[in-house]
């Protein structure tokens, strides 16, 4: 989960964040945020940030988040000229949801050589096809639906996998061999540890219910 905690919906694909030069711990940033939904003292400022803008902060950090461009370049000029106003200086960063990397990808400022070499690395880490093996404890009563679950998930993933039949597995333990890109993979993983503990705590609950 991201540190800016991000409560909009999946079509907010826009996203400012400002990190703002504050020394009041955080008293200016909550007027400021009452201040741009406020007709009475910014009537411009309401206008220009329209009602699917989502405001937002999360500390020192301001975040908008629109469903397009254009919308976020409006609640950008209003939200600076209050900044201004206030006295407030702020360094604001642009980015767009890339869907495919799932993650922000910043456009303005565009990202440095430096920071684009970097994440050309990480990428092409993330893209490297690899075969893992991974086991994971699952509740009796419900293995089958454990399994569909996480083959369910694989698919999603775009990942090769195949459920372990081995003799040294436990009864209670379901092991998966998956094959594609490495962050993929890894996504799955915490999926898989997160889908155990579920299942789990599932039976668990099963077992102690009176009948």
């Amino acid at each position: 989960m991201e540190s800016d905690a991000r409560e909009s919906s999946a079509d907010d694909d826009w996203r400012l964040e400002a990190e703002l030069d504050l020394s009041d711990g955080g008293r200016a940033l909550r007027g400021l945020i009452a201040r741009l939904r406020d007709p009475e003292v910014v009537r411009d400022v309401e206008a220009a940030v329209a009602p699917e803008v989502v405001i937002t902060h999360d500390g020192r950090l301001l975040f908008a988040y629109a469903p397009d461009e254009s919308s976020l370049k409006a609640a950008r000029g209003a939200i600076e000229e209050v900044l201004q106003r206030d006295g407030v200086r702020a360094s604001v960063r642009l980015s767009h949801w890339d869907r495919r990397r799932d993650r922000w990808q910043q456009t303005d400022p565009p990202p440095s050589a430096q920071e684009t070499t970097l994440q050309q690395a990480q990428d092409n880490d993330a893209d490297a096809i690899e075969t893992r093996t991974m086991v994971a404890h699952s509740g009796k009563l419900i293995r089958a639906e454990f399994e569909q679950t996480m083959l369910a998930w694989a698919q999603k993933l775009g990942l090769e996998c195949k459920i372990i039949e081995h003799p040294h597995l436990l009864s209670t333990q379901v092991g998966f061999t998956v094959t594609g890109p490495k962050g993929r993979i890894d996504e799955f993983a915490q999926g898989l540890n997160a889908e155990g503990w579920a299942t789990v705590r599932t039976e668990t609950g099963v077992m102690l219910s009176p009948l």
